[in-house]
């Protein structure tokens, strides 16, 4: 396990790289013997440094929720970060969102949906927890509602010396490599929708890049929802009333460059549409 001294430095070596927006070393390589609760030290660690400099929380994500992406990860669960309210960009029906790019290391885009809560979800050992199921999160949820997550690296992917791929440690140390958030289409309760077969389509400057359903994370979207929130009791966390929950994407994530233009085409559910400037 890491030393309180080695946390703090791997989170502050973070909190630099997204400053400088230079990439950082990977710290699996580094130190071999790390673990996933190491990684989740260092994630809070960095998101506690951001809370005492005044951002806020205001809500979490999930990643790694395909099968696919867990295998190629060697990790046999998803993963989760903490989303932050620098992190969210609000667009209205019919606008295109200009989001700066330079916010950015390397961005790529996911297609996910997002739950809202209207009640919080206490996990088990929590006073007043018990375990969660997919029907406490659909009664804990006022709306659900297309989303796009903005995934960054701010450890490389790729080492610069060996061209390994990083491994799931740095990811979770890397608040599961979330960046920001784009909302703005259209909100539905969870009854009123097949969120399985809720879909997309993702074009990036008119082409169509990805398409794919909610049923493509684990199943239903909500199931994840459950899992984060018996996974954060351990930690004395919860999903609170008012917070924003990435479900996962159901997408594979697409490269942005400057002048890029996306849409994500959910159908009844509306558009999302934004370029990076």
């Amino acid at each position: 396990m890491f030393s309180a001294e080695l946390i703090s430095q791997l989170a502050q070596e973070l909190d630099a790289s997204e400053k400088s927006r230079v990439q950082i070393e990977h710290f699996s390589k580094r130190f071999p013997g790390m673990s996933i609760e190491d990684g989740y030290r260092v994630s809070r660690e960095w998101v506690g440094m951001q809370l005492a400099a005044g951002r806020k929380v205001i809500g979490h994500k999930i990643g790694l929720t395909s099968r696919a992406m867990q295998i190629s990860s060697q990790i046999d669960e998803p993963d989760f970060g903490t989303l932050l309210d620098s992190m969210l960009y609000m667009a209205t029906p019919g606008q295109v969102l200009e989001i700066p790019l330079h916010n950015f290391i390397a961005p790529r885009v996911e297609v996910e949906l997002a739950f809202v809560l209207k009640a919080p979800l206490l996990g088990p050992g929590l006073p007043g927890g018990k375990e969660i199921t997919l029907q406490d999160v659909l009664a804990a949820t006022e709306y659900v509602t297309p989303a796009i997550e903005i995934i960054d690296s701010r450890i490389e992917q790729l080492d610069r010396h060996t061209q390994k791929m990083r491994k799931v440690f740095d990811t979770i140390s890397d608040n599961a490599a979330n960046a920001g958030i784009v909302l703005g289409a259209k909100r539905v309760a969870p009854a009123a929708v097949d969120l399985p077969w809720c879909g997309a389509i993702l074009r990036q400057n008119g082409v169509v890049e990805e398409t794919g359903l909610a049923a493509g994370v684990q199943g239903h979207p909500a199931i994840g929802v459950a899992w984060l929130a018996n996974k954060l009791a351990p930690w004395g966390e919860s999903l609170q009333a008012g917070q924003i929950v990435l479900a996962g994407s159901f997408t594979r994530p697409v490269a942005a460059r400057q002048g890029d233009a996306f849409e994500a085409d959910y159908g009844a559910l509306g558009k999302l549409q934004f370029c990076f400037v």
